[in-house]
């Protein structure tokens, strides 16, 4: 679909670990559920070699504490390490400090793991709304260059509808600035429809997807950024019993994600975030035109 090199992006944590399952499974049952993270990771993994792919990868600190060796060989295959916190806790739900303690410790571990700095975070469940700008503020100090944690539509866990659709520059309370990659949506008829992956990926034909990236990509003239998890494409996953939406959210058309990453690898170009944001000359945003 053209030159356009947008970012291909990866969620990693296990099917237990979701939001949409924080009701049924305790934290401190975590550690007896069956482990899929590895095996799941590793197919996404092969599936990328197979497109000659590249992307972002973003790590769970409780996972990476217990898979230091998947760690490496993300990084040994190509693709860019990112951070996405520690406890897949909601950011507005955290205290400050607490937050600011298992970042840190995720990218700390990341980093001494890997060798190598890490730049890009992503919030659990895409938790920085307007409760918790905040947390930019903690990601600058810890040495981030750039965020992928806004979604620019409302949704009932997440989301900053006002926010800019396109990646920007955003300068901070303290003076500092961080590059934002928010998630990608479409105008269609006045509304931004969300497209950015996902459950939208599975739950929407695959034309959807399809169409509004290619939009984004045409009319807008900037990359879109996908997401994904591994759990969504691990038809063999042990059922947990949330509530009906719960369950909805997370089982629907998971026997069609694979097939359906195929045809997207195949249909448009990736790259790691990073790389994608290198390339752009961003328009810079005053985080309190996003509080207001």
């Amino acid at each position: 679909m053209g030159t356009m090199v947008n970012a291909f992006t990866v969620d990693v944590e296990d099917y237990y670990q979701v939001s949409a399952f924080a009701a049924s499974v305790a934290k401190d049952q975590w550690s007896g559920f069956e482990s899929r993270v590895e095996a799941n990771t590793h197919r996404i993994l092969d599936l990328l070699d197979q497109h000659e792919t590249r992307g972002t990868f973003f790590v769970l600190g409780w996972v990476a504490e217990r898979h230091p060796q998947l760690v490496r060989e993300i990084r040994s295959r190509g693709h860019e390490v990112a951070c996405h916190g520690f406890s897949h806790d909601l950011v507005y739900d955290q205290a400050p400090e607490v937050f600011r303690q298992e970042t840190l410790r995720t990218k700390c571990f990341l980093e001494d793991t890997l060798g190598q700095a890490v730049l890009g975070y992503r919030a659990a469940s895409y938790s920085v709304t307007r409760r918790s700008l905040w947390a930019l503020d903690i990601l600058a100090d810890a040495g981030f260059t750039y965020d992928s944690s806004i979604f620019p539509i409302s949704h009932d866990r997440y989301g900053i509808a006002s926010a800019p659709r396109l990646p920007f520059k955003l300068e901070l309370e303290n003076g500092a600035s961080i590059r934002e990659f928010p998630l990608t949506t479409f105008r269609w008829n006045g509304l931004s429809l969300p497209v950015a992956g996902g459950g939208y990926f599975r739950l929407l034909p695959y034309a959807y997807t399809r169409a509004g990236l290619a939009r984004v990509n045409r009319d807008d003239k900037v990359p879109v950024v996908f997401y994904l998890h591994p759990w969504e494409i691990d038809t063999g996953q042990p059922r947990i019993n949330g509530s009906l939406l719960s369950r909805l959210r997370h089982y629907t058309n998971i026997r069609r994600c694979e097939q359906r990453l195929n045809r997207l690898l195949t249909d448009f170009e990736w790259a790691p975030m990073s790389d994608v944001l290198e390339r752009l000359s961003l328009s810079p945003v005053s985080v309190r035109s996003l509080a207001a």
